[in-house]
């Protein structure tokens, strides 16, 4: 069994295990960068990074997206 090495990911360990993450879940390139700009916008709106955020407060930003 080999092992597949993945491009590093610039950014803070979050972003990084986020971009991981949406890889092995095989989501497109494209999908990926419009992941992480609503993850940007999120720590935008709250002034502090997501993984700060209680699942109350990501649920509603979310609801002002739709």
């Amino acid at each position: 069994m080999s092992i597949i090495s993945l491009p590093q990911v610039q950014g803070t360990p979050l972003r990084q295990r986020m971009v991981e993450n949406m890889q092995l879940h095989g989501h497109a390139p494209k999908t990926q960068k419009a992941y992480i700009c609503v993850a940007r916008q999120l720590a935008k709106f709250y002034k502090k990074s997501p993984d700060l955020l209680s699942s109350e407060e990501v649920r509603d930003f979310l609801l002002q997206l739709v």
